[in-house]
């Protein structure tokens, strides 16, 4: 506890952790701000069907509920996941793109602006996909039996309002771009993953009532699964291979020197999280 006093008395670094704390906040916010045009009894009809599991309650883990809100923030941070994956791919086919990663700081402000333009795109092409997508009743998503769902989220279907709600969508995901960017150079850590962990986390109390509804003893055996999972992912993303490297003995002059004894580390899991966001994206 002393440890994290500590940090508010730096000034330095209690403005960065309250700068994030902040945006964070405002994240949060715009999760339950809806965009105008939405039906909101239908909204709420589909936010009661993800809580009871399938494919749309697994999406809207990385948007923290705000998918089935149909919210400012609906898209999440997905766009640019996926903007700076194409972006990694396409450095490798592309040689300009090849020319700009070997500039340094110079190439990679040009890779970072297109980064952003690519997730402008994604943006649009994700938001008019949701509104035909749950004006035709989800496309089986909703119900978690895969069955055709009824409900319709747009009632009044016109070129304006389908305009209307891909630009407030737009709007969100480059506004949570821009503050995840924000986090970056002036909070605590990288905004992008604080904002991906702030959408997973906000999903746990939720959770955690519904298992404690069902029982308290369920609660206990959640907690001890939750506790254990965690324990063993920490394990496994620590865990590392250690290739032994011995190096030859060397002679200075007339002094012999015994060759030294180190290791490569090499981690169990090299991929991290980056194939399940891919998958995602």
């Amino acid at each position: 506890m002393s440890r994290i006093g500590n940090i508010f008395k730096v000034v330095d670094l209690r403005n960065k952790v309250l700068f994030t704390l902040f945006v964070l906040v405002l994240y949060r916010l715009g999760c339950f701000l809806p965009v105008p045009g939405v039906d909101q009894d239908a909204v709420n009809a589909i936010g009661d069907q993800a809580r009871e599991g399938g494919v749309l309650a697994f999406l809207q883990l990385f948007s923290g509920q705000a998918l089935t809100q149909f919210s400012f923030f609906a898209l999440g941070i997905m766009p640019y996941i996926t903007s700076s994956i194409i972006m990694q791919i396409l450095t490798v086919v592309i040689p300009k793109l090849q020319e700009w990663q070997q500039q340094g700081a110079v190439g990679q402000r040009k890779i970072t602006q297109w980064t952003r333009y690519v997730t402008i795109g994604i943006s649009v092409l994700q938001s008019t996909g949701l509104v035909f997508l749950f004006h035709n009743g989800g496309g089986g998503l909703v119900d978690t039996t895969g069955a055709q769902s009824t409900i319709d989220l747009v009632p009044n279907f016109t070129p304006a309002r389908v305009l209307l709600i891909v630009t407030t969508f737009t709007a969100g995901a480059a506004l949570l771009m821009w503050m995840g960017e924000l986090i970056t150079n002036r909070g605590i850590g990288n905004g992008m993953s604080l904002i991906i962990f702030c959408s997973v986390v906000s999903g746990l109390p939720g959770a955690f009532s519904a298992v404690y509804a069902s029982g308290a003893w369920k609660l206990f055996i959640f907690a001890a699964a939750f506790i254990a999972m965690l324990l063993l992912i920490v394990f496994i993303e620590q865990g590392q291979r250690r290739i032994p490297v011995q190096f030859a003995k060397r002679v200075v002059g007339r002094h012999m020197y015994s060759g030294q004894s180190t290791y490569i580390p090499l981690k169990v899991n090299q991929a991290g999280i980056i194939p399940i966001i891919f998958a995602s994206a």
